[in-house]
C-alpha cells in the first residue's frame, strides 16, 4: 500500500483555512484532517476532538518534553501542536492527511518531513481578509488589529511554500487544492510507475 501524502495548508488568520479544508473532506475520499491539540479555550460552537483536542498549558509542555509533537507553536498567546503518532498512523494506512497549521508550524513540518506538500492559502486582498475577520464577530477591536498585523507578517512567508492558492471562493480554492493533490500523486519521485512496468 502506498503511503499517504502529508498536506500542509496554512495562511493568515481569517483566510478561511478551516472552511476550505472541510469542503475538501466533503468532496474527496481517502483524505483526513488532522485535529490539533491546543491550550486555547473552546469556542461555543467547538467540540472536543472535532475542531481541536483541548488541554491545559502544563500538560502541553509535558507533551513537548516527551517529543509528542511533529510541530508546535505559540500563536496569539495560545499553544497549538500536531501529534506525531497520529500523523504516522494515518499516512502508513495509505490515507492523505491535511495539517491546517500556522506559518510557524508549517516551517517545522517542512524541515522535519521533506516529502510534505505545502500550500499557502492567501486572501484576495488584505481588505477582504479584514472583512472576514470582522465578520466573524468573535473578537474585539484590539484583537482584530493584532490579527491583521500578524497577517501582514505571515503573508511574507508565501514564497517558502510549494504552492499558493487564493481563496476567492471556497469551491474554487478547494478545487485547486484537490488538483494539487492529484498532481502530487503522479510524481515519479513518489515511486509511481506505469502499470506493469517492472524495470528498464
Amino acid at each position: 500500500m502506498a503511503e499517504g501524502i502529508l498536506l500542509i495548508i496554512s495562511g493568515p488568520s481569517g483566510v478561511g483555512k478551516g472552511t476550505v479544508c472541510r469542503r475538501l473532506i466533503e468532496i474527496r475520499g481517502n483524505l483526513r484532517l488532522s485535529v490539533s491539540t491546543t491550550t486555547r479555550p473552546p469556542r461555543s460552537s467547538e467540540e472536543e476532538g472535532r475542531e481541536y483536542n483541548f488541554t491545559d498549558l502544563p500538560r502541553f509542555k509535558e507533551m513537548i518534553k516527551e517529543g509528542a509533537f511533529l510541530e508546535w507553536a505559540q500563536v496569539h498567546s495560545h499553544y497549538y501542536g500536531t501529534r506525531l503518532e497520529v500523523v504516522r498512523e494515518v499516512l502508513s494506512g495509505g490515507e492523505d492527511l491535511i495539517l491546517e497549521i500556522d506559518v510557524q508550524g508549517a516551517a517545522q513540518v517542512r524541515k522535519n518531513t521533506p516529502g510534505a506538500v505545502s500550500i499557502f492559502l492567501a486572501p484576495p486582498s488584505l481588505e477582504a481578509l479584514e472583512e472576514r475577520i470582522r465578520g466573524r464577530g468573535t473578537e474585539d477591536t484590539l484583537r482584530i488589529r493584532q490579527r491583521l498585523i500578524a497577517a501582514r507578517e505571515e503573508m511574507q512567508a508565501y514564497h517558502l511554500y510549494d504552492y499558493v492558492v487564493v481563496n476567492d471562493t471556497v469551491e474554487q480554492a478547494a478545487g485547486l487544492v484537490g488538483s494539487i493533490i492529484d498532481a502530487e500523486k503522479c510524481r515519479v519521485s513518489r515511486g509511481v510507475r506505469p502499470p506493469g512496468w517492472g524495470g528498464e
